[in-house]
Parts: structure tokens; C-alpha cells; sequence
């Protein structure tokens, strides 16, 4: 087995996979190497202290510059840890074809030759500038190379990646991924082509791009991602099942003097504290670092961006092992705009129901659920309880009453509540369903508020305009639908909350038959 996945959230995975120079644990990032100036940049030795056993460097470069004086891309290197080659589509896609020419055939012979231990094919990346014709021909030469060099990467050790291209285009983005599932012996699949559009902050396609080619690849085995090396986008990025990712960005960034942080970028100079607790920002101040040598302050600020780079992904695995890779979506999306763009894509309801065919039913580790606002009406979770609750309401027993009670989040459990005991013995309801109403959640059936998640969850006591409407949106169904099974329903008001009080319940009732739905003229205000 080469890629074996031991937790799930959302598309989330923490996994293994298992490659001949040794085992990677999943969410991965690579850092971009320049085989030729790793020195000048960051020692693989550094790569290693920071806990990196995995890098990604340039077979183009390598091929172009060294040739056959190479024989082991990791004695050149001098790093015994996972090495990936890139083919150099990114320098085909930063250059053109007029001044890069690879060879789809050799470029593969020669990464299998060096001991690649992931290999890229020489694919033809979609800008995200081209025109429809275009991008249809990168997708169809991408994958006319990739079948030109099955027999080659059928007999290698080396596990190699096949990119997905159609950049903009989704519908060719389906295309590229329908027919690339097909050709046997790729171990894995990448998403081609989105490094300009994260570039410049277009993160909102990078996503649909992600979905699209997600939805109709292999789920067993790992997606890579390029040139995605920022942290702020790593959780959602993961969430929509990124196994690995790449980038040079923690140089690239250095060189400018740009500071990495999971909320954004700053500019070293604008700066006056260091926001970080890392061993460079512990060490350093900014006057210090802005007085060092130019290759120095590099270094060292390259350093800290790996360092927010490494720190990002172990938050999202512990997200994951707790089921709260939802909140962290929640609490990052709400730190930069472009990220805020990125958050109610999630909120799609296209794309929740995605996202919940993904997220596993039953998790070991479970911790209580956090509701925020109406993003969080399209966690897994809620979406799962909507549907159990439609059902639920058509399997109850014709003709018994059904009471429906607000609920008070400082009474869960609500069975366990003498209050709520003291509204249904004054109601003198003995044959009845009860429900508590409330938002978010909706109805939550009294019988089983002690399981997971009715009794393990908060919400804010007034969630906002937006989760009322939609409180009273789903209210009325599910009511209608129990009217339409000639039950007689009952509401219990109070005005202690909005989403409870009389005119609110006045308005979700609007239009149904007055002689099925009572609302009580008791208050439990005088219980609370």
C-alpha cells in the first residue's frame, strides 16, 4: 500500500505514504530546491533541524546544467530524506516554449536514472491566461505524454505524478482528471498550473479548481498541489483533500524582506515587533535583522516563513484529529478578505454536500462542535442532521401531537432539565413527540438530545440576521411537512430570545392551516 490514511476530517487527511527513500506523513509540504544554489539559499541540513524530510527540486535544471555527471539526485543534494522532481513545466510556463524545450520521453528517463523518489511527467501547464483552445490542448498533449511514457514509469520504483490541467476552465479541468484516472501505474495526481493565479491572491479558482478535479479523481490516492506555500491558505486547501503541497515562496518572500504569517504578509520594515515565537524571532529584534548583511537577513527570515509553514500544518493535523478542521476554516476565512472569498465557497451548497460525502460519519476523537454564524449551517455535521431529521419526521406515528420547545443552551441536556420537564407536565402532553427548536440545528428530537452532537455544542445566544432567516426557513418545512401528516403541532413561545418570541414564531407560521398549528398562550419566560 502506498498511501495509507489514518485520520479524516472534512477532506482532510492525515495518511502515510510510503516512498523508497523512507515514509512522509501527510498533510506534506516540500520546499522548492534550487539544485544549484541550495547553499546560498537553505542547507538541506537546516531542512532536516526543522523537521522537513521531504524537498522538491528542478529535473530541468539538473538535466540542462549537469547532465550525466549526475547519477543520485540525493548525494548531489546531500539530503538521504524524499526528493521529488519537478519536470520544469513551471519554467515552460515562466519562459514559454521558445526558450524551454523538454523532452516528455527523456525528461521521465532521466528523473527515474537519478533515483527520483516522486517523479513528475513533463505535462503542459495551462496559464491562466489562455484561451480555451489553449488550455484544451494542454490537457490533451498532457495527456498524450502521459500515455507516451507508460512503459517507463511501469517498471521504475519511483512514484509518479500526473497533472491535472484546464487551469480556468473547470469543464476541462473534468476533462483532464476523467481521463487521466484511467492510465495505470500514476501514484498520485497534482493540481497544474495554479501557481500564478496564487500569485495573485485568486484563491477563490485555485478552489473550484481543486474541487472540480477532486470530485472525479481516485479518492485512495494523495493530491499535490503546486506553488502553494503560503500558510494562510493551508487549511482550506487541505480541507478540500490536498495531500502535498510545494512552493519556494519561504525564499522568494525572504529575498523581499516579506515576513510570513498565517493571517498575511508584512513587509520587514513596517514591522515594529517580531509576531512570532520561533527560534529566529525569539533570537532576533527588527532592528537586527534589518542591520544584517543582505544574504543573512534572507537566510534567516526564509527560516521563519518554514517555520510558520510547519507550524500551520501541525494546527491543521491536530484540527483534524479533533474534528475541528470546520472552526479553523471558520476562524482563518475571517483574517484576510481573500480569504473571507474563500470561506463561502465552503458555504456553497453544492460544495458542502461535497465536502460531507468526504468527512468521515464517525470520528474516535470527538470534541464538541462550535457555531458560529450561517457559514456554520454548512459544516458536515449540520448538513447530516438536517437530512436525519426530514427523515425522522416521516417515519413518527400518524395522529400523536408534536410539541416543539425552545431551547436553552445552559439547560442541555434538555431531557435532564427540571424546566423543561416542568413545560411538558404542564402541558399535560402524555402522547406526544417532542422537539426542541432552536437555531442552527433546527429541531433536535427530545429523546435523543444526549447524543453526539445535541449535548456537545455552542452557539452564540444571538447568532446573527442571517441564521434566523434560516431558522424560520426550515422551521416552516419541517412544520408544514407535520401538518401534511394531519399532526396537530405545538409551539412553545418565549420571548427570552428573537428566534422563539412570539412574533418570530408569528412569522414562520404564516400561511399554514391555523386549525393544525397552536402556539401555547403559556410562556416558559416564568420557568427561565
Amino acid at each position: 500500500m502506498i498511501y495509507e490514511i489514518k485520520d479524516k476530517d472534512l477532506g482532510g487527511r492525515i495518511g502515510k505514504l510510503t516512498t523508497k527513500s523512507g515514509v512522509i506523513e501527510t498533510p506534506a509540504f516540500f520546499p522548492v530546491i534550487n539544485p544549484l544554489k541550495q547553499e546560498d539559499d537553505i542547507s538541506v541540513s537546516l531542512l532536516k533541524d526543522l523537521g522537513l524530510n521531504q524537498l522538491i527540486t528542478n529535473a530541468y535544471i539538473i538535466k540542462d546544467k549537469l547532465g550525466s555527471a549526475v547519477d543520485d539526485v540525493h548525494k548531489l543534494l546531500g539530503f538521504n530524506g524524499v526528493v521529488m522532481t519537478d519536470s520544469g513545466a513551471y519554467q515552460l510556463l515562466r519562459y514559454g516554449p521558445k526558450k524551454i524545450s523538454i523532452d516528455p520521453v527523456d525528461i521521465v528517463k532521466f528523473q527515474d536514472s537519478i533515483g527520483s523518489d516522486i517523479g513528475v511527467i513533463a505535462d503542459v501547464p495551462t496559464s491562466d491566461s489562455a484561451s480555451y483552445e489553449e488550455a484544451l490542448y494542454s490537457v490533451k498533449e498532457t495527456l498524450r505524454r502521459a500515455a507516451a511514457v507508460l512503459d517507463i514509469i511501469s517498471e521504475s520504483k519511483t512514484l509518479w505524478v500526473l497533472p491535472i490541467q484546464g487551469g480556468i476552465y473547470l469543464d476541462l479541468v473534468r476533462l483532464s482528471a476523467e481521463s487521466g484516472k484511467d492510465l495505470q501505474y500514476f501514484s498520485m495526481y497534482a493540481i497544474g498550473s495554479p501557481v500564478l493565479l496564487m500569485e495573485k491572491y485568486n484563491y477563490v479558482k485555485v478552489m473550484e479548481m481543486i474541487i472540480t478535479a477532486k470530485k472525479y479523481l481516485p479518492i485512495d490516492k494523495p493530491l499535490h498541489l503546486f506553488g502553494a506555500g503560503h500558510p494562510m491558505i493551508i487549511p482550506f486547501i487541505v480541507a478540500l483533500g490536498i495531500d502535498t503541497f510545494d512552493s519556494a515562496s519561504y525564499i522568494l518572500y525572504a529575498r523581499d524582506d516579506r515576513y510570513m504569517t498565517e493571517y498575511g504578509t508584512y513587509k520587514l520594515k513596517d514591522l515594529d515587533y517580531l509576531p512570532c515565537e520561533c527560534p529566529i524571532c525569539s533570537k532576533y529584534e527588527i532592528k537586527s535583522l534589518i542591520e544584517m548583511p543582505k544574504n543573512e537577513r534572507t537566510r534567516h527570515i526564509a527560516l521563519h516563513n518554514l517555520y510558520v509553514i510547519q507550524r500551520e500544518i501541525k494546527r491543521v493535523k491536530v484540527a483534524i484529529r479533533e474534528g475541528r478542521l470546520w472552526e479553523m476554516l471558520e476562524e482563518r476565512g475571517r483574517s484576510h478578505p481573500s480569504l473571507r472569498s474563500v470561506l463561502k465557497i465552503f458555504a456553497r451548497k453544492d460544495v458542502a454536500k461535497f465536502i460531507e460525502e468526504l468527512d468521515p460519519r464517525i470520528k474516535g476523537d470527538v470534541h464538541g462542535i462550535f457555531l458560529y454564524d450561517e457559514t456554520s449551517i454548512y459544516r458536515p455535521e449540520v448538513i447530516r442532521h438536517e437530512e436525519f431529521i426530514y427523515n425522522h419526521i416521516s417515519m413518527l406515528k400518524v395522529n400523536d401531537d408534536v410539541i416543539l420547545i425552545p431551547a436553552i443552551k445552559s439547560e442541555k441536556p434538555f431531557r435532564q432539565s427540571i424546566n423543561y420537564r416542568g413545560v411538558l407536565s404542564r402541558l399535560n402532553m402524555e402522547r406526544a413527540d417532542v422537539f426542541i427548536y432552536l437555531p442552527f440545528l433546527t429541531l433536535i428530537p427530545l429523546t435523543l438530545d444526549y447524543t453526539y452532537p445535541y449535548s456537545h455544542f455552542e452557539a452564540p445566544e444571538d447568532p446573527g440576521r442571517g441564521v434566523l432567516i434560516i431558522l424560520m426557513i426550515k422551521l416552516k418545512k419541517f412544520i408544514k411537512k407535520l401538518v401534511n401528516m394531519y399532526r396537530k403541532v405545538i409551539v412553545v413561545k418565549c420571548n427570552k430570545y428573537v428566534w422563539c418570541s412570539e412574533k418570530f414564531i408569528k412569522r414562520v407560521l404564516r400561511h399554514l392551516p391555523p386549525n393544525n398549528v397552536v402556539v401555547t398562550d403559556f410562556c416558559i419566560d416564568e420557568l427561565f
